[in-house]
């Protein structure tokens, strides 16, 4: 279950006392707010580790124009920004370092299977209508990791939208229903890194636009051929085996894409 209120309430009494938070920066270990992960340390520039891998999964969605973030577990350059970026959007202290109120932010969106709190596994995983993360190119677990990775990047956009529903209208497929669906055979789908989008609040060209700053390569929107009603974001240059190769793909010419 979601962290109840009184927690949040300690945390946020916690944060609020100047001895208490320079004295946790130092040596105490992150509020935990839910069953998912508790960050031990403070990350800055120069730290490595599953906790940085952590971290960057959950502000991918930060990475700036035309960026991403590499989920390395190294905290560089790209880190710092994308740490900045979320502390920014969210009324916090843009230093780049994440410390207490940065992890108290991250658990506050966040649910005890770790997806965001706007997003669920369900909702991704909803190909064809038979659900499962079987039956594509990878195994269900690394699946379920893109999706995770993806989830995020939607928490960001959906914030930078004022906070209101994004609708996701299809996540994964299986070889089986990708074929069923006339999808491409190279889908970013079938790997769990792909949503079709639609908003009750945003136009598609809104949702497509400003989708270029939160870390989707690949964006399809109004313009691109069967894209008329939703917008397709994916994260195809994390699935290229060359990280570094310039995969971004974005075409939605009606909306200036």
């Amino acid at each position: 279950m979601r962290v109840n209120l009184l927690k949040r309430l300690v945390v946020t009494l916690a944060l609020a006392i100047p001895g208490a938070a320079v004295a946790s920066v130092v040596a105490a270990p992150a509020a935990h707010a839910d069953g998912c992960y508790t960050w031990k340390r403070t990350l800055a520039p120069g730290s490595s580790g599953d906790d940085v891998r952590q971290l960057q999964i959950r502000v991918a969605g930060w990475a700036g124009y035309r960026k991403i973030v590499h989920v390395d577990g190294r905290y560089g350059a790209e880190t710092v920004a994308a740490v900045r970026r979320f502390q920014s959007a969210y009324g916090l202290h843009a230093d780049g370092i994440a410390g207490p109120q940065t992890f108290a932010k991250i658990y506050e969106l966040q649910d005890n299977d770790c997806t965001p709190s706007h997003f669920s596994y369900a909702e991704l995983d909803n190909g064809c209508g038979t659900g499962g993360w079987t039956g594509g190119p990878l195994s269900a677990s690394a699946t379920r990791t893109n999706a995770l990775r993806l989830m995020w990047k939607l928490e960001a956009l959906r914030h930078s939208l004022g906070d209101k529903p994004v609708y996701v209208n299809g996540g994964f497929r299986s070889s089986t229903c990708n074929r069923q669906v006339g999808g491409a055979s190279d889908s970013q789908h079938l790997y769990g890194n792909a949503a079709d989008l639609t908003s009750r609040t945003s136009s598609l060209c809104r949702l497509a636009q400003e989708a270029r700053s939160h870390g989707f390569s690949g964006i399809f929107g109004p313009g691109y051929p069967g894209h008329s009603t939703h917008v397709h974001v994916d994260a195809r240059r994390e699935n290229n085996a060359d990280k570094s190769a310039n995969t971004i793909t974005w075409s939605a010419s009606r909306c200036g894409i």
